[in-house]
């Protein structure tokens, strides 16, 4: 059996955080199941490193409130179209895509040839949370860029008597 604030926190998850092998915190969007959390990764799709080759992941879900409440190591298993789980899975998963273009059952066949859909099940007790807040330096990004002082065309000039 699964730990109770897990099983509470995946039923409302729709945002998880993921980190392979010890690495980053990934932000991904999941569908929960009774089991545990489903993703889609590959071209069109997430993006989450290194996945492919674990076995393990650590999940980190988030309160209501907004922030982290817990983190749980977990089993990764890929699901293939040839897998009887893939028929129940990736209609709830093709419901929930946002902005998908095309039908469910076109998204879900390019799911089947170009992308990766995996089940991610907790498997131990969750860490104890830490005293610390979690906030992390900004990681390097092209999209950060130094802006210059706005121009000024004339100085404004105060009314005082």
């Amino acid at each position: 059996m699964t730990d109770p604030l897990i099983e509470e926190a995946s039923k409302k998850a729709a945002i998880a955080w993921i980190a392979v092998d010890g690495g980053l915190d990934y932000a991904v969007w999941c569908l929960p199941l009774e089991t545990g959390l489903v993703v889609v990764t590959g071209p069109g799709e997430q993006d989450l490193p290194g996945l492919e080759n674990a076995t393990t992941v650590k999940v980190s879900l988030r309160g209501d409130h907004g922030g982290a409440i817990v983190h749980y190591p977990a089993i990764v298993e890929r699901v293939r179209p040839e897998n009887e789980l893939w028929e129940v899975i990736t209609p709830q998963l093709a419901s929930k895509r946002l902005n998908a273009s095309g039908t469910s059952e076109d998204l879900i066949a390019r799911w089947g040839r170009e992308c990766a859909v995996y089940s991610i099940n907790p498997a131990g007790e969750p860490s104890a949370p830490s005293a610390e807040s979690g906030a992390a330096e900004p990681r390097p990004s092209t999209a950060a860029n130094a802006t210059r002082k706005p121009f000024k065309l004339h100085r404004v000039r105060s009314n005082r008597t």
